[in-house]
């Protein structure tokens, strides 16, 4: 199994060159950016340690990650949603369907306790009262995370170095913002740019912040013309889906994706095709969230299956 030292290639996005490190193909049940930031779990050894503990939403990455490293490290896995929605107890299906393949055991928060959150309800009433557990915060934002990440980072740096990439920015879009932070802390002479994908700028600041109080190692955080919520469809995800599917014949992730890469357009605006900074996206993977999320692209916006 590979989850170290996956390849780049060169695509072509609006005539622009670009540089995609795809981390995508790491391996094909351990891969992207939560193979990066659980690598230290896999890796490390935990006497004593039979169950990991999460907690996210039913249909979330780190959920089918988790349940791929639990079956590797023989651990039992608890992961702790906030509900699960109807149409995926009945029809299982994405992140949810794998996760229950790997004998991931999913706990809705609110059946058990109306009036608290997830996060609150597991520091409370399960924390205390388990044993041989270890709890892992979501999207795995920690400071453990920065063990695997560095891992990445030195890996970016050895190909800059062999390509002769000077002026490099490295792109990737951010949830909790973990993988983008600890890029820049150990990419020093590179900038990393990102975008906030849940939650707005400055809550993505205040993630930065947790883990690094020193705002010079925090990434650029790319400005978007217009204000997205997490989650909800638009159809400008969907045709931005769509259309580097066409140019690049590489499928990305739905839900980060797509405002990384409009994100990045506008950036690119600013330059000519001829002259540009260098940019190395990282494709972080995430794809079997697209089962669930292209359907509902589908029939919210009447596009056809076949655009692509």
């Amino acid at each position: 199994m590979k989850y170290i030292n996956s390849k780049v290639e060169t695509i072509n996005f609006d005539d622009f060159e670009i540089f995609l490190k795809r981390d995508d193909l790491l391996d094909a049940d351990f891969s992207g950016n939560k193979a990066r930031k659980f690598y230290y779990y896999l890796v490390n050894e935990f006497p004593g340690i039979e169950k990991i503990i999460g907690h996210g939403s039913a249909q979330s990455n780190t959920l089918y990650s988790f349940s791929v490293l639990a079956k590797l490290k023989s651990w039992d896995l608890d992961f702790y949603v906030d509900h699960i929605p109807s149409f995926l107890k009945e029809d299982p299906v994405g992140n949810y369907k794998a996760a229950l393949n790997n004998g991931a055991k999913i706990i809705p928060i609110r059946e058990l306790a109306e009036d608290t959150n997830t996060l609150d309800y597991i520091k409370k009433s399960i924390l205390p009262y388990e044993k041989k557990v270890l709890f892992v915060p979501e999207g795995g934002h920690c400071m453990e995370a920065e063990f695997g990440i560095k891992i990445l980072a030195a890996e970016i740096k050895e190909w800059a170095i062999k390509h002769k990439k000077i002026n490099l920015k490295i792109v990737l879009p951010s949830g909790t913002g973990t993988t983008a932070l600890f890029l820049q802390k150990n990419l020093k002479d590179f900038e990393v740019l990102t975008c906030a994908c849940v939650g707005g700028d400055e809550y993505l600041k205040k993630l930065f912040f947790e883990l690094n109080p020193n705002e010079n190692e925090h990434p650029l955080i790319l400005k978007s013309s217009k204000k997205h919520h997490f989650g909800k469809l638009y159809k400008e995800f969907y045709l931005m889906y769509d259309e580097l599917l066409k140019q690049t014949k590489i499928e990305f992730d739905l839900l980060y994706d797509p405002l990384a890469w409009l994100c990045l357009k506008e950036y690119l605006s600013n330059y000519s095709k001829d002259n540009h900074p260098s940019i190395l996206y990282i494709h972080q993977g995430g794809l079997l969230g697209n089962e669930t999320m292209k359907p509902r692209y589908l029939r919210k916006y009447d596009f056809k299956d076949d655009l692509s």
